[in-house]
C-alpha cells in the first residue's frame, strides 16, 4: 500500500496532499514546484481562442485574473528550497522555453491542456530552468522578482502522472481541495510503522523558505495568500508591503506541534534544531509535514472553502463535489442534481466495496495461480531430468555412431526445458507484479473505506472506483492460465537402422490425450442430446478424429454413434424420460487415445413438439408457430409431428377450433413413410381414429372397427395416449375414453399424425403429463 501513499513528484509520503482536477494527488509544496507561468505569447492569441480558454477553466476561476489576483499565484514561487522560484520568472523568457508553451486552449471543453516536456526532474516532472539574477543582485532578490513576475500573467499546473494541465484561478493552489482523507491515512500509516528518524529535528522550528543562507534563518512571518514563510530580510526583498502584495495578510508562523513519543525516540542524538529535513522538498509551512503532525491532535473535518464557517452537508452530483447549504442558497447549483452528503457517502462506499470484491476474487485466483506455476516449475524440472535420463540411456545403446547425434538431442531437450522455465518464470514475475499492485490498491481502498469523513471520501471515491475497475479488468480471461505445459512431447525411436543414425531426431509417436467435455455446451431437448468437447491446451499430438459413444439409456453397453473430426454432435431419436451416458475419445495414426469422463444426460419427461411443415402434404396450412393446422383441399391430407416415439408413455391433445359440414378428421400415429394424400389409417403405416359429429371408428389398413357413439364439434378436445411400454394406443374425447383400447401390439417408431380437410381446423397441445382421471370407456357399437 505504501506506493499508493507516495507523492509522484518527490517520491516521499504525501504531505498536505491536494486533489488535482484529474483526480490525482500531489503534495502542496511539490505543487508549487511544478506550477508554471502561462507563456506571454498566449496573451496575444485571437479573441475567440482567449474566450474558449476562459470557458475551459474550472468553475469559479477568473478568465482574466487581475494584477492583484495574479500576485496571489506567487505561492508557486516557494517549494523545495526555492528551486522552482526562479524558474517561474523565466517561464515566458528565454528562447528554449518558447517551444514548450502550454496549449491550454487546445481542449476548451475540459479545462485541461497538454505540453511537451523540455526539462524534467529525476521523477519525470517538468521543472522550469532558473532565471539568472541581474548583475549585482542576490539570489533571494531574483526569487522575489520571479514571484513578482506572476502578477502580470496567469499560472497553471500539470499533473505529473497523466500530464494534463489545469489553470489556476485567483486563489492559486488554494483553489484545489485538500485531500484530508489521504492525509489521515498517511498519518495512520506512519504511526503504524513508527516515526521517521530525524522527523522531530525537522519540525523543531519554522524556517524561511526563501533564504540562501546556510542554515536558513528562522521564519518571522507567514503570508496567508502565498502560503510561504519569510524571514525578516527575505520578506523585505521578496514580499514588500506595497504594490500587488499590499493586500496580502502577514501573520506569525504557526508553532510546530510537539513530537510524538515515537518521533522523540527515533530522532538522532544531537540533531540541530532548525535544520531542514531531507524529504526532497516537501516541507509544509512551518517546516511540518503530514507525517509529523502527530497522532494526538484532534482531526478537523473540512469546511466549505467559500464559506469557512459552514460544514459540508450536501453533494452536487453534477460538479462531483461536496457543498454547504449557503452554496445552494446562493444559486450556484440551482440546475444541478444535489443529494444528501451521507447518502452519497454510503452509495460510493458500497460501489467501492463491490468493486473491491471483484479484485479480491482475482487476487485469490492469482495466488492459487502462482502455486500452480510453481508446481509446474517442479514438474518441468522433474520431467526434464526424466527425459534426459531416457535419452542418455537410448543414445548409449547406439554405440559410437550415436555419439555426435546424442549431443545434439541433449541440446534440444535442454533448450526446450530452458524455454519452458523461462516462460514460466516470466509469467510468475508478471503475475506477481500485478498481484502486488492489486493488493496495494486493495489495502489502500480498505483504509479509505474505514474513514468516517464523507466529504473527504467523496473527493476521491470516483477515481478509486475507476482504478479498482481498471485493476479488475487487467485480469482478463486467459491471464491466469499457464502459457506452457510441464510435459515434454519428445520421444526417441531407437529402432531405425545404423545408416539412418545421422537423421535421428525427435518424432511424434504419442497417442492423443483425453478430450475435455464442454459441459456448458452439452444439453438435451426432447429426445435429442447435444455434446461438445475439445482437446486440452498445449496439445502437440495430432488428432485425426473423434469417436463418440452412447449407451442404450438403460445402463447397457456403449455403442458408437459418431466418428469424425467435428467437436459438436447432436443425436436424435432417443427415448424420452431416459438417462444416457456418453463419452468420447480421440484417435490418430498411433492409435486410439483414452476415453474422456462420462457425462450423464437426461432426456425430457414429456414430449414438446409441433406439426412438421417439411413432412406435411403441400395442401396443409400451418400457423401459430406450427401448432395449428388446417387444409386448403376438400380431400383429406396428412401432417406429422416433429417428435418420434419408440419407448415410454406419451399423451397429447388436439383442440377442434373449427368444424363445418360434418367432415371426418382422423387422429393417431404413423410411420414416417405414411401416404399423405388420403385419410389417415387407410394404409398399413398408420393407426387412427376417424370421427364425425355422431360416432367414431378405428382404422388400420383401411379396416374399420369398433364403431362408438359420440362425435366431435367445435370446441371439442381429442386426446391420444400412446403407451409403448404396454404397446397400446387409446383415444379420448373431452376427457372420456372413446371405445376400448384402439390398438394392441403396437411396436416400433411412431410419429403423431393427423388427417383433415378444409372444413376442419385443430390446435395441437403437447408437453402434457399422462392423465390419471380419464373417464371410463364408452360402449362401442357393432
Amino acid at each position: 500500500m505504501e506506493e499508493e501513499l507516495k507523492c509522484p513528484v518527490c517520491g516521499s509520503l504525501f504531505r498536505e496532499p491536494i486533489i488535482l482536477p484529474c483526480s490525482h494527488n500531489v503534495c502542496l509544496p511539490c505543487a508549487r514546484t511544478i506550477a508554471v507561468q502561462t507563456p506571454d505569447g498566449e496573451q496575444h492569441l485571437p479573441q475567440p481562442l482567449l474566450l474558449s480558454r476562459s470557458s475551459g477553466l474550472p468553475a469559479g476561476a477568473a478568465a482574466a485574473p487581475s494584477l492583484e489576483h495574479d500576485a496571489a499565484a506567487g505561492l508557486a514561487c516557494s517549494g523545495a528550497g526555492g528551486s522552482a522560484a526562479g524558474g517561474l520568472g523565466g517561464g515566458a523568457g528565454g528562447g528554449g522555453d518558447h517551444a514548450d508553451k502550454l496549449s491550454l486552449y487546445s481542449e476548451t471543453d475540459s479545462g485541461y491542456g497538454s505540453y511537451t516536456p523540455s526539462l524534467k526532474s529525476p521523477n519525470g516532472v517538468r521543472v522550469l530552468p532558473m532565471v539568472p539574477a541581474p548583475p549585482g543582485s542576490s539570489a533571494a532578490a531574483a526569487r522575489g522578482a520571479a514571484c513578482s513576475s506572476l502578477s502580470s500573467s496567469s499560472s497553471s499546473i500539470t499533473c505529473p502522472q497523466c500530464h494534463r494541465s489545469a489553470s489556476l484561478d485567483h486563489r492559486g493552489l488554494r483553489g484545489f481541495q485538500r485531500n484530508r482523507l489521504l492525509e489521515a491515512i498517511v498519518q495512520r500509516y506512519q504511526q503504524g510503522r513508527g516515526a521517521v528518524p530525524g522527523a522531530s529535528a525537522a519540525v523543531a522550528v519554522a524556517i524561511c523558505q526563501l533564504c540562501d543562507r546556510t542554515p536558513p534563518e528562522p521564519a518571522a512571518t507567514l503570508c496567508e495568500q502565498c502560503d510561504v514563510l519569510y524571514c525578516s530580510a527575505c520578506q523585505l526583498k521578496c514580499h514588500p508591503s506595497r504594490g500587488p502584495f499590499a493586500k496580502h495578510r502577514l501573520v506569525q508562523p504557526p508553532p510546530p506541534p510537539p513530537p510524538t513519543p515515537a518521533e522523540a525516540a527515533s530522532a538522532p542524538t544531537g540533531a540541530t534544531q532548525g535544520a531542514p529535513s531531507g524529504g526532497g522538498g516537501c516541507k509544509s509551512p512551518g517546516g511540518t509535514g503530514a507525517g509529523a503532525s502527530g497522532g494526538s491532535t484532534t482531526r478537523k473535518f473540512p469546511t466549505c472553502p467559500e464559506h469557512e464557517m459552514e460544514n459540508y452537508s450536501m453533494y452536487c452530483v453534477s460538479c462531483r463535489t461536496p457543498v454547504c447549504y449557503l452554496c445552494l442558497e446562493e444559486g450556484r447549483h440551482t440546475k444541478h442534481e444535489v443529494k444528501p452528503l451521507g447518502a452519497m457517502w454510503k452509495q460510493h462506499k458500497a460501489q467501492l466495496s463491490q468493486a473491491l470484491n471483484g479484485v479480491s476474487d482475482k487476487a485469490k485466483e492469482a495466488k492459487e495461480f502462482l502455486v500452480q506455476l510453481k508446481n509446474i516449475l517442479q514438474q518441468v524440472q522433474e520431467n526434464g531430468l526424466d527425459y534426459e535420463a531416457c535419452l542418455v540411456a537410448q543414445c548409449d545403446a547406439l554405440v559410437d555412431a550415436l555419439t555426435r547425434q546424442k549431443a545434439k538431442l541433449l541440446t534440444k531437450v535442454t533448450k526446450e526445458r530452458e524455454h519452458k522455465l523461462k516462460m514460466v518464470w516470466d509469467q510468475i514475475n508478471h503475475c506477481t507484479l500485478k498481484l502486488r499492485q492489486s493488493t496495494g490498491l486493495m489495502e489502500y481502498c480498505l483504509e479509505v473505506i474505514k474513514e468516517n469523513d464523507p466529504a473527504g471520501f467523496l473527493q476521491i471515491s470516483d477515481a478509486l472506483i475507476k482504478r479498482v475497475q481498471v485493476s479488475q479488468e487487467q485480469w482478463v480471461k486467459g491471464a491466469l492460465e499457464p502459457k506452457v505445459s510441464a510435459e515434454f512431447d519428445l520421444t526417441l525411436d531407437s529402432e531405425p537402422l545404423l545408416q539412418a543414425i545421422h537423421q535421428l531426431d525427435f518424432i511424434q509417436m504419442k497417442l492423443p490425450p483425453v478430450p475435455l467435455l464442454q459441459l456448458e455446451k452439452c444439453c438435451t431437448r426432447n429426445n435429442s442430446v447435444t455434446l461438445a468437447w475439445r482437446m486440452p491446451p498445449f496439445t502437440h499430438s495430432p488428432v485425426d478424429g473423434y469417436i463418440l459413444e452412447l449407451d442404450d439409456g438403460a445402463g447397457g453397453q456403449f455403442r458408437e454413434v459418431y466418428v469424425g473430426k467435428e467437436t459438436l454432435c447432436t443425436i436424435d431419436g432417443l427415448h424420452f424420460n431416459s438417462t444416457y451416458n456418453a463419452r468420447v475419445k480421440a484417435f490418430n495414426s498411433s492409435g486410439v487415445g483414452p476415453y474422456s469422463k462420462t457425462v450423464v444426460l437426461q432426456t425430457s419427461d414429456v414430449a414438446w413438439f409441433t406439426f412438421d411443415p417439411n413432412s406435411g402434404h403441400r395442401d396443409i396450412i400451418l400457423s401459430n408457430d406450427n401448432q395449428t393446422a388446417t387444409c386448403s383441399s376438400y380431400d383429406d391430407r396428412v401432417v406429422l409431428g416433429t417428435a418420434a416415439f419408440s419407448k415410454g408413455v406419451h399423451y397429447w391433445e388436439l383442440h377442434v377450433d373449427r368444424y363445418d359440414n360434418h367432415p371426418d378428421p382422423a387422429f393417431g400415429v404413423a410411420r414416417a413413410s405414411v401416404v399423405k394424400d388420403m385419410m389417415l389409417g387407410k394404409d398399413d403405416k398408420a393407426w387412427a381414429m376417424y370421427v364425425d359429429n355422431n360416432r367414431s371408428w378405428f382404422m388400420h389398413c383401411n379396416s374399420h372397427t369398433n364403431r362408438t357413439e359420440g362425435g366431435v364439434c367445435k370446441g371439442a378436445t381429442v386426446g391420444v395416449l400412446l403407451d409403448l411400454n404396454k404397446h397400446t394406443l387409446t383415444f379420448f374425447i373431452n376427457g372420456q375414453q372413446q371405445g376400448p383400447t384402439a390398438f394392441s401390439q403396437v411396436d416400433g417408431v411412431f410419429m403423431p399424425a393427423l388427417s383433415l380437410n378444409r372444413n376442419v381446423q385443430v390446435t395441437l397441445h403437447t408437453g402434457l403429463e399422462v392423465p390419471t382421471n380419464l373417464g371410463q370407456p364408452k360402449l362401442s357399437g357393432n
